[in-house]
């Protein structure tokens, strides 16, 4: 699987060469540093470790100092790992845009969702609330309703979708497409929303 980690940069829109309007999210992904080259005969299996966007020294654990000096490259923020990458590579190399993503290809996108704090059924899990609000109901538009049964079993059951905290998960969404690459400013066009905030990173998979 190839890919690269980028980061959200926001929305924007473009128009097609039949004079669409198609909203995209761009992404910027600065060239990608092979850290690790992992193999059948040293870890079971093959994958590249790459890391991306720079990170202060004075922020950095020894240990991965280590790690990215082993590289011959400055620490970075992100470290994500990409089994059976389809492209050879060594130690020490870098990946650009080009490289691995060309218009039109279909790709998924890795975020962390925006979170949304402690929110009720109706926003949560899409609930309709009890009803009207005649017949004596009182402030019940969004709320859950029933939640437990009768004399047996005598306790809510596990997994009853409730309200509670919302958002902050790892989301992903496939079959997005590519519109524009602009290499030289290391940017990416994709067609349709890409989880997280802008600034967040992203994990762009083909």
């Amino acid at each position: 699987m190839n890919g690269l980690i980028g980061r959200k940069v926001g929305m924007t829109s473009i128009f097609n060469e039949a004079g669409v309007n198609i909203a995209c999210t761009v992404i910027e992904a600065q060239p990608n540093v092979v850290t690790q080259v992992k193999t059948v005969d040293t870890d079971g299996y093959n994958a590249l470790q790459v890391a991306a966007f720079e990170k202060r020294e004075k922020s950095t654990t020894q240990s991965l100092k280590g790690h990215f000096e082993k590289a011959s490259t400055s620490p970075k923020k992100k470290v994500v790992e990409f089994r059976n990458f389809g492209i050879e590579k060594q130690l020490g190399d870098s990946i650009s845009i080009e490289e691995v993503f060309n218009v039109g290809d279909k790709i998924s996108a890795v975020g962390i969702s925006k979170g949304k704090g402690f929110q009720g059924v109706v926003k949560r899990h899409g609930f309709s609330g009890v009803g009207d609000a005649t017949h004596g109901q009182h402030n019940r538009l969004r709320a859950p309703g029933s939640i437990g049964a009768s004399a047996w079993p005598s306790k809510v059951a596990k997994g009853l979708r409730m309200a509670g905290r919302m958002g902050g998960d790892a989301v992903k969404v496939k079959n997005l497409k590519i519109v524009k690459v602009l290499p030289e400013k290391n940017l990416i066009l994709v067609k349709g929303a890409v989880p997280g905030h802008n600034g967040s990173f992203v994990i762009i998979e083909k």
